[in-house]
C-alpha cells in the first residue's frame, strides 16, 4: 500500500486552478485595456503605444492660419496640412490708444491733400545811383525794377528826368504787358524801322495789342521822344478804359486842360477816371504835350498795372484822383 500514487484529481484541481487564475486574469486586464483605449480614443482623441496622431473628432483650438496648402483637393483619407499662428495678445491699454488714434472706419474721414500754392519770389529792387530814396516816383521805380519790367544803364544809373523814345516806350510796354494781353504777332513793316532794329518785336507787339500806332506815311518815328499825351492815350486804349459819359467835366480837374490834343482828350479823361495820371509836382497841371520822362512813364505804367490788378496801390499825393 506504500506505493500507491498520490491522487491524479486532486493534483490537477490545484495546479489547474493556479494557472486558469492567471490566465483569466490577463485576459480581463486585456479586454479592459483594450476597452479603455477605445473609450478614451472616440472620446478625447488619445492614442496608446506613443502614437501622438490627432483623432478624427478633435477640434482645433480657434487660431489664426498663417499658410494654407495650394495643393490640389485632399482625398477621403488626407486632410490638407495648416500651420497655425496664435492669436497675438493685446494689452487693454495699448487697445485703448489704439482705439483712440484710428477710430472705427465710419467716423474716419479722408481729407484732400492740400499742397500750399508757392508765391513767386521777387528779387530785390536795383539800387540805381541816382533814385535817391526821396525821389517822388522812387517807390514806382522800386517794384518796376524788381519786377524787370524797367532797366537801367550799364553804369547803375536810371535817368529818370531823361525823355523816353517811342522805340524805348514799346519796349517798357512790352515788359509790363508780356502776358495778360492776347495779341496775333503780325509782322509790321515801317520804312523808317530797319530789319535788324533793337525793337523790332516789341514795336511788333505794341502795335498788335493796340497800343501804338503808326503814322499815315507807313512811318513810326522809333526816335521821336514820346510826350505825356501820347503815353496816356496809348495805355487808355491799350487797356481798352472806358470813356466817361462828360470827358469835358472830368478834364475839369487840370489847370491846363485847354492845352490837351483834341485827338487825346477823350483817352486822357478815359485815363485820369481811371487813375493813370501821375503829376509831378502838380497834380492839376497836366502839361500834356511836354515830352515824357523815365520816372514819369514808370509811374503811369505802374498805375495801368493797378488797373488790371497786377501790383499793389501805392499811396502817393500825384496821383490825379476825380472828384465824386
Amino acid at each position: 500500500m506504500t506505493n500507491t500514487p498520490p491522487d491524479p484529481k486532486s493534483s490537477q484541481t490545484n495546479a489547474l486552478g493556479f494557472e486558469e487564475f492567471i490566465g483569466i486574469l490577463v485576459a480581463f486586464a486585456t479586454i479592459g485595456v483594450i476597452l479603455f483605449w477605445s473609450f478614451s480614443r472616440k472620446e478625447s482623441g488619445w492614442n496608446l503605444g506613443g502614437l501622438l496622431l490627432p483623432s478624427p473628432t478633435q477640434s482645433p483650438v480657434p487660431t489664426t492660419p498663417t499658410v494654407e496648402s495650394r495643393q490640389a483637393p485632399p482625398s477621403s483619407e488626407e486632410k490638407p496640412v495648416v500651420v497655425e499662428k496664435p492669436l497675438p495678445r493685446v494689452s487693454p491699454g495699448e487697445l485703448r490708444r489704439e482705439q483712440k488714434l484710428l477710430p472705427p472706419d465710419s467716423t474716419r474721414e479722408t481729407l484732400p491733400l492740400v499742397i500750399p500754392e508757392k508765391k513767386p519770389t521777387i528779387p530785390p529792387p536795383i539800387a540805381f545811383t541816382d533814385v535817391p530814396s526821396d525821389f517822388w516816383a522812387r517807390r514806382f521805380i522800386d517794384v518796376l525794377s524788381s519786377r524787370n519790367i524797367i532797366k537801367g544803364y550799364q553804369d547803375y544809373s536810371f535817368r529818370p528826368n531823361q525823355p523816353v523814345s517811342r522805340a524805348e516806350f514799346a519796349a517798357i510796354l512790352q515788359q509790363a504787358f508780356r502776358n495778360g494781353l492776347g495779341y496775333t504777332n503780325k509782322k509790321m513793316s515801317f520804312q523808317d524801322v530797319p530789319t535788324q532794329f533793337w525793337a523790332n518785336s516789341a514795336i511788333d507787339q505794341a502795335i498788335n495789342t493796340g497800343f501804338l500806332r503808326g503814322y499815315p506815311n507807313k512811318t513810326f518815328n522809333p526816335n521821336q521822344k514820346i510826350s505825356r499825351a501820347q503815353v496816356l492815350v496809348a495805355l487808355a486804349s491799350g487797356l481798352n478804359l472806358k470813356v466817361p459819359a462828360s470827358p469835358n467835366q472830368v478834364l475839369s480837374v487840370y489847370k491846363d486842360a485847354r492845352e490837351i490834343p483834341t485827338y487825346a482828350t477823350n483817352k486822357i479823361a478815359a485815363a485820369t477816371e481811371s487813375g493813370l495820371v501821375v503829376n509831378y509836382p502838380d497834380p492839376t497841371v497836366l502839361a500834356a504835350n511836354k515830352q515824357a520822362t523815365r520816372a514819369e512813364v514808370a509811374a503811369m505804367i505802374y498805375q495801368a498795372l493797378v488797373r488790371m490788378r497786377r501790383v499793389d496801390a501805392i499811396q502817393s499825393e500825384y496821383i490825379v484822383k476825380v472828384p465824386d
